[in-house]
């Protein structure tokens, strides 16, 4: 061998040898991880797609003071919230561990405010009824960050494997699917309900006694890596300058918040697009029954295709069928209801595939931080990706709460041409214009499975 290959020999990383930490994790284990993703699934699909239908033509709340109530609470309230859990979730140090404490704290809060949001007094007046939900948003939302972003740090955490992770993500969006499942069947329960007070209030109860149940489970049931305890940042400042300092997670900052604005006015605007465009509001459930069947279908398939063109090609194919998918949202119409349900297959197909490969890749960037500062943060990095999506939601709830008052849109009557026009450039041609950005945005993204493995042999070497 010359001196040129030897050179090149010991310059060239070797793969790393197996370890605990990088063998594929048994079923079981993953089964404990998934747990609350179902009640969680089932709560987030209720909301997207009830909350804002139900505070507006049940109990009389204007679209856009519940618009303003969503901003507030996922927006500004979470921007105090996310940071302080994610870094406290980090710096916990505790026989259970340093995310499990947290997942038990959040138990009782998410149960008793999920029901409370569903369930306000009758006799409240529209002052006191406004109150109400907004003490009750902010409340749950909070509940809601106590319990996931410590999960989903433990998530990241449970294996070093670059494939492993998708597996561990993809349970995680199964279950969560299943959940939504449910709750599609709950919609589909008010659609004909003679009381929804009533079946709303069976729903809310329900979901909150298996999210509790399941929480409690995963409480029990999984153990985390002791190695990891008390190697959070020393100072919240530092954590999240840390963040902003990785270029990987800044890129993904931007890509993970255009992409959710586009997304929310999904969820929030399917009851008034059945409603109020193709004029079935029976479409409604089906259609989102067939995203969701979407979403579960091919998840079998996304990991081979991840292995075989990379997960930063996977994700952007999946943006790309996004944006397709719901820019012919435009052309519904009245009793166009095959063509609600094909575009509803498409756009779940996309988003399974997004749903279980963007955080696989957070969790590699979280390993280049890790590289970069010696510290693990992945609470304070899920604490950020998660303000993000809040804010991004929160924006484009508030938005639409602001274009349906002043388009003219009124409930529970016909409405006009105007009006169903910007309810469809809403539901399609904005989504579209969020995915394209985001999909050409990604395209920047460095972070491959080659770039990983040297930064995982090094790593390696570290704790070794």
């Amino acid at each position: 061998m010359s001196t040129a290959q030897t050179a090149r020999s010991a310059a060239a990383p070797t793969a790393p040898a197996p370890t605990a930490a990088t063998r594929p994790i048994a079923w079981s284990t993953l089964f404990d991880y998934v747990a609350p993703s179902f009640g969680l699934g089932f709560m987030f699909l209720l909301i997207a797609i009830q909350l804002m239908k139900f505070a507006t033509d049940v109990l009389g709340i204007s679209a856009v003071v519940m618009g303003a109530i969503l901003f507030f609470a996922r927006s500004i309230w979470d921007a105090a919230v996310d940071p302080v859990v994610g870094y406290l979730s980090d710096r916990t140090n505790t026989r259970l561990g340093r995310r499990r404490p947290w997942l038990l704290a959040s138990v009782i809060p998410l149960a008793v405010t999920f029901v409370m949001l569903w369930t306000p007094p009758r006799d409240l007046g529209s002052t006191y009824m406004t109150v109400w939900m907004a003490v009750m948003v902010v409340a749950f939302y909070t509940s809601t960050s106590v319990l996931i972003i410590p999960h989903t740090a433990l998530g990241a955490e449970l294996t070093d494997s670059y494939h492993d992770r998708t597996r561990i993500f993809g349970g995680r969006h199964v279950m969560s699917t299943l959940g939504s499942f449910a709750a599609v069947a709950g919609l589909a329960a008010l659609q004909t309900s003679a009381d929804v007070h009533r079946t709303i209030f069976i729903l809310g109860v329900s979901a909150a006694a298996v999210t509790a149940l399941a929480t409690l489970w995963t409480v029990i049931r999984l153990r985390e890596r002791p190695e990891f305890q008390g190697r959070g940042a020393a100072r919240p400042h530092h954590a999240f300058r840390d963040v902003l300092r990785n270029p990987h997670a800044r890129l993904l900052l931007f890509v993970f918040g255009i992409e959710s604005l586009g997304a929310a006015t999904i969820g929030v605007l399917t009851p008034y697009v059945a409603e109020y465009v193709v004029k079935q509001p029976a479409a409604g459930p089906p259609a989102i029954a067939l995203y969701m069947v979407a979403n579960v279908l091919f998840v079998p398939i996304w990991l081979p295709l991840s292995r075989r063109f990379g997960k930063k090609a996977l994700w952007m194919a999946s943006m790309l069928l996004t944006a397709v998918s719901f820019g012919a949202m435009i052309f519904l119409g009245e009793n166009s209801i095959l063509l609600l349900n094909v575009l509803a297959f498409l756009a779940g197909t996309a988003a399974g595939c997004g749903n279980m490969i963007a955080p696989s890749i957070q969790a590699d960037v979280i390993d280049w931080d890790e590289h970069a500062t010696g510290e693990r943060k992945e609470g304070s990095y899920f604490a950020a990706w998660n303000f993000i999506f809040k804010v991004a939601n929160g924006l484009t709830l508030q938005l639409t709460g602001i274009v349906l008052s002043f388009s003219g849109y009124l409930p529970n009557v016909e409405q006009t041409d105007g009006v169903k026009f910007i309810i469809l450039a809403l539901y399609g041609l904005f989504p579209m214009a969020c995915y394209l950005i985001g999909s050409a945005a990604f395209m920047r993204f460095k972070l491959d499975e080659a770039s990983y493995s040297t930064i995982r042999t090094e790593l390696d070497s570290r704790r070794a």
